[in-house]
């Protein structure tokens, strides 16, 4: 499915969504600035903003300093674009549940769930670099050094491995 241009109501309180335009991206999002928060992505554009690395500058610009109403997250929600009920799915490991269309494909967010799932995986990221570094650098660091005392995790080199490690096995 294609970035939908017709406006459309938020499936959570019913105010009217607006859109903003994500550049790098190339598509529109739908937010509910006037009411509840919550994110509408099209077909395959959650993929595209919900790792900590992909920009999503516009939508933390539009949501900046406002205050949202609370709705009930347990509710079941209809999807605007194509009008049936949408099912609760997992996404990512923070323990936040989505609500997905199964017809179209769109995903709708809860104000700060993308913030919550995108903050999680920098969390596993780290994890995984911290991992990754005990058994890559201060072990074999050690046979290659010997008695040499192993650099403190502070230290400019083990930052220049850890970096070099992130961008070439991690990303």
């Amino acid at each position: 499915m294609s970035d939908n241009k017709e406006v459309i109501t938020c499936p959570a309180c019913g105010n009217y969504m607006q859109k903003i335009f994500m550049p790098e991206a190339g598509v529109n999002i739908d937010i509910c600035l006037d009411g509840c928060g919550g994110i509408l992505f099209d077909n395959r554009e959650f993929q595209k903003f919900d790792e900590p690395h992909e920009k999503i500058d516009e939508i933390l610009a539009a949501i900046k300093d406002k205050t949202f109403i609370k709705v009930d997250e347990n509710e079941i929600r209809t999807c605007p674009l194509c009008k049936v009920p949408m099912v609760k799915m997992g996404a990512g490991s923070a323990g936040v549940q989505i609500d997905v269309c199964n017809v179209c494909g769109a995903k709708f967010l809860d104000n700060g769930e993308l913030q919550k799932i995108r903050t999680n995986g920098e969390e596993e990221d780290s994890d995984r670099l911290d991992s990754l570094m005990n058994s890559l650098y201060s072990d074999n660091l050690k046979n290659v050094l010997g008695n040499i005392q192993v650099p403190s995790k502070t230290s400019s080199r083990r930052k220049f491995f850890e970096d070099l490690v992130y961008k070439l096995i991690i990303k």
